[in-house]
């Protein structure tokens, strides 16, 4: 079960409060919390994946975090980052190692 978020609105709800409103309550309220269709750990990779393709290397920890709270291995990872690397640039993949060598320490 996808646990609520606030990240929309500890970030973001005094300054942009409807924005950070569809973060929390339609973006992962909703969208994330659709387990039949999809599981949290799929739905962490996914959005991994899709943080590569656009380059948002802001972003992308927070959701390595949360991909492997959901139970994306280190192995994993690497597969998917190395993969990508093939469609979407590998200065895009040398990025996100650089990232998740820092999320999956262990």
């Amino acid at each position: 079960m996808v646990e609520k978020q606030t990240a929309g609105r500890d970030n973001l709800g005094e300054f942009a409060p409807k924005f950070a409103e569809l973060n929390d309550d339609v973006l992962f309220g909703e969208v994330w919390s659709r387990e039949k269709e999809l599981s949290p750990r799929d739905w962490s990779m996914i959005t991994v994946s899709a943080l590569i393709t656009k380059q948002a290397f802001e972003q992308l920890p927070a959701h390595m975090k949360l991909a492997k709270k959901h139970g994306v291995t280190k192995d994993e990872i690497v597969e998917v980052i190395t993969h990508l690397a093939f469609y979407v640039g590998w200065p895009n993949a040398w990025s996100a190692f650089n990232i998740a060598k820092q999320i999956w320490t262990d």
